[in-house]
């Protein structure tokens, strides 16, 4: 497997959608309908990157990247959105997210691409943080 992959989407379609794809690409996945559902999952399970649609009931999108960017900085958030509005790209931006991917999803190309980008980022982080452990010792 080359990752763990958490989706979290209220559609399960696009949840389903995501899953086949990306098993078809060699990750392991979780998935969530919500944020509150994805924090739940975070507290069982090592998760690399998170998929995460911006409009949800109970926990958004924004909110959940805001707790992720603050108590799990190794994850990397890729955010969904079919309600595309600057508030939310500003906020996605202020929590760190690598992308926001506007639905409807009509390329796979762009979610592999924003995939690959998130794991390559956390293989710079974790170098860095290598050398440094390196320099302590």
């Amino acid at each position: 497997m080359k990752g763990k992959i958490l989706i979290v989407d209220d559609e399960a379609e696009i949840r389903s959608m995501l899953t086949r794809h990306l098993m078809f690409n060699d990750y392991d996945i979780l998935q969530a309908g919500d944020g509150c559902e994805a924090l739940e999952v975070l507290e069982e399970n090592k998760v690399d990157v998170i998929i995460s649609d911006i409009v949800m009931p109970r926990m958004s999108g924004v909110d959940l990247l805001a707790v992720i960017s603050d108590e799990y900085p190794m994850i990397r958030c890729i955010m969904m959105t079919g309600y595309v509005t600057q508030v939310h790209l500003l906020q996605c931006m202020h929590h760190h997210a690598e992308t926001v991917i506007y639905k409807p999803i009509e390329d796979l190309q762009e979610i592999d691409n924003a995939v690959n980008n998130a794991f390559a980022s956390i293989k710079h982080w974790n170098d860095k943080l290598k050398i440094l452990k390196g320099m302590k010792t």
